[in-house]
């Protein structure tokens, strides 16, 4: 049954991704996968029931984003990933927009928890605060709020990225500065 339901998923999906829940109507859905609406209804019952699905994907493919991520040891390689993942990463700034559904904020939530301690380590060295772990997470998850804010499809590019975490980087790394020289413990 999984393989019956995949390519309406892998299409609904990319729909989500690019256009948020209201891109995502049976109808044209069916046409895009060459089925009828009869067949989408009994697959999966009713359009929340293919939303639930959406949702596990996406849970399943944030374990390989994050997978992935902890390998990277270079911000060049980080964006590799970012693109090479770049359906998943727009599936989940949706999920960021539109958490005022408590199940897309669940989702999101836990994307963010599984993906964080991957890309922590080397966020740290990046942004220079690899001696402050629980400060440079701080701001991992500040940025990330500013980061899902940011990107769009058109954004969502090696250039862009590359900028983008160089201005995050000079940014941290001036408020890692001015912290340490006032003398203040403790946050960012």
């Amino acid at each position: 049954m999984k393989e019956v339901r995949q390519p309406w998923i892998e299409e609904a999906y990319v729909r989500f991704a690019r256009g948020g829940p209201s891109a995502v109507q049976i109808e044209p859905l069916a046409r895009s996968v060459g089925k009828s609406k009869s067949s989408f209804y009994h697959l999966f019952a009713d359009g929340e029931g293919l939303t639930a699905a959406l949702l596990n994907h996406h849970r399943d493919q944030s374990k390989i984003l994050a997978l992935k991520e902890a390998q990277c040891t270079e911000v060049e390689a980080w964006i590799e990933v970012l693109l090479a993942h770049k359906t998943d990463v727009l599936f989940n700034r949706q999920l960021r927009i539109h958490r005022d559904r408590p199940d897309f904020r669940a989702c999101f939530e836990q994307t963010v928890e599984c993906t964080l301690p991957a890309i922590v380590p080397l966020w740290a060295r990046f942004v220079g605060m690899d001696h402050r772990p629980p400060a440079a997470e701080t701001a991992l998850r500040l940025s990330i709020e500013h980061f899902f804010f940011q990107i769009t499809e058109q954004t969502l590019q090696r250039e862009w990225l590359a900028a983008y975490f160089h201005e995050l980087q000079q940014n941290l790394i001036h408020i890692r500065i001015s912290v340490d020289h006032s003398g203040l413990d403790g946050a960012v």
